[in-house]
């Protein structure tokens, strides 16, 4: 989500729409749910109608998948800096800037789906990996949000299980 937003409460409270309650999450499930949760969108991109918006301001499944796999890039990519250096800075990331930059409407579902699955892969097996002394490591947005890996990890959580259910309560089809 946007940097200037504040995030906290997801770490907090069940959220109100989805569900997903990131406090009840262990730490060492952070992995499996990544995992499980990009299964669900690499099924979502076969989709006949993956392309098709479902009103003018929400995003198709194609252009929630790319989100989805360019938020494991980021993610794994914030999480090494906070496992290898001491409470770095991550650069700022606008997620809607880079879904018009990067035509996520345009691109190849099949291509989405094996970047998605290797992004994914990448990041359940970083947070896979890390060892009980580092999940208090810190990492801070540049609007100076601190985070821990643990508080990373839950967070993004919530972020990838909620847009399985932007997409599920968006398709008709589905309800």
């Amino acid at each position: 989500m946007a940097d200037t937003k504040d995030w906290t409460w997801v770490l907090e409270q069940r959220c109100p729409e989805c569900g997903f309650d990131a406090a009840e999450l262990p730490r060492g499930e952070i992995g499996a749910t990544t995992r499980a949760v990009v299964d669900r969108f690499v099924a979502f991109l076969g989709d006949d109608d993956v392309r098709d918006r479902p009103g003018p301001d929400v995003w198709s499944k194609l252009e929630y998948a790319c989100h989805v796999r360019d938020v494991g890039r980021i993610f794994d990519q914030r999480l090494q800096l906070m496992l290898q250096e001491d409470e770095p800075q991550f650069e700022n990331w606008d997620q809607d800037e880079t879904a018009v930059v990067d035509r996520y409407d345009r691109q190849d579902p099949a291509a989405v789906a094996v970047e998605l699955a290797r992004s994914g892969s990448a990041l359940a097996d970083a947070y896979d990996s890390v060892r009980a002394e580092q999940w208090q490591r810190k990492g801070y947005r540049s609007n100076g949000s601190i985070f821990t890996v643990e508080s990373l990890g839950r967070y993004m959580a919530h972020d990838l299980v909620h847009h399985v259910w932007d997409i599920e309560h968006a398709d008709p089809a589905s309800t």
